[in-house]
């Protein structure tokens, strides 16, 4: 598969200003990142707070152009500001609060909003309404207003939006931080059918390790460097790393790591109830 984000040696930093309006001093929040993303792949970034991987998250879309270094978004070059309306037709966002995101009061009219400023014609851009809705389950919703809504039910709403678009790729940038238990598992599963049934690349950026094993790769971030990086089994196997940079794991790899800790024998790298199951009474 090819590569739809090649990033090399990625820079960014945030500067602070004094009252006169001069730079007082700056924050570097990428810091030389190199980070590959493979067409049709579900990748996770995880990090703490201030790690970089919401910054990195937003050169992905053109929001912010790197300071130095080299970033390809779908074979454009992401580091020239002139090729931002080409690269944001490739990967769409989306982010952590659905009402920030919802523009219109009524459902269908909101979802249209994106490909009526790429100039769509308005037969297709029905279809493509009509299309992300039910791709997201909302098309009983459509006349309705966004008000209305249940969290998840609005990022969902989002999603349609972006799908609309027609990207290739859609960072999701905490899209789940601010739902309760089922509108995260309902904006998870539409992301995993969006990955496996119409193959666009997901960018799933969370803190949540339960959403993070259903991905095919994971980047750990750390003061804007990737850290550790592999499949969810490879990377939570290294309990004690991603604890030291203050992150989690799934609960069900933290037991394995405690019972090891115990005079126990079992495999580091279980990352589901059944896997850690089966391997306890294997023990009998």
């Amino acid at each position: 598969m090819q590569n739809i984000i090649e990033a090399k040696n990625l820079v960014f930093e945030y500067y602070n200003y004094d009252d006169d309006g001069q730079v007082k001093d700056s924050v570097t929040a990428l810091n030389h990142i190199s980070v590959d993303v493979k067409e049709g792949e579900f990748l996770v970034i995880l990090g703490h707070n201030g790690s970089g991987k919401s910054t990195f998250a937003k050169h992905l879309n053109s929001i912010l152009t790197p300071k130095e270094g080299t970033l390809i978004v779908s074979g454009i070059d992401a580091t020239d500001k002139k090729n931002t309306w080409d690269i944001r037709k490739q990967v769409g966002m989306v982010f952590q609060n659905p009402d920030n995101q919802i523009v219109a009061t009524i459902i269908e009219e909101d979802v249209a909003f994106g490909p009526e400023n790429l100039g769509i014609e308005p037969s297709e851009i029905r279809k493509r309404v009509d299309d992300a809705l039910e791709t997201v389950g909302m098309s009983d919703y459509k006349k309705g207003s966004p008000n209305q809504l249940s969290g998840g039910q609005k990022q969902r709403i989002a999603i349609a939006g972006v799908i609309a678009m027609k990207p290739k790729c859609i960072v999701f940038d905490e899209s789940t931080a601010m739902l309760d238990p089922i509108g995260r598992r309902q904006v998870m599963s539409t992301m995993q059918k969006l990955n496996k049934e119409y193959g666009i690349t997901i960018i799933h950026i969370t803190h949540y390790m339960q959403e993070a094993i259903l991905a095919d790769r994971i980047i750990v971030m750390d003061k804007g460097k990737v850290v550790l990086e592999g499949t969810p089994k490879e990377v939570f196997k290294e309990v004690k790393r991603i604890k030291d940079i203050g992150l989690d794991v799934p609960d069900t790899t933290y037991l394995v790591y405690l019972l090891n800790q115990e005079g126990f024998d079992l495999p580091i790298d279980l990352l589901t109830v059944e896997e850690v199951t089966d391997a306890i009474c294997q023990l009998r």
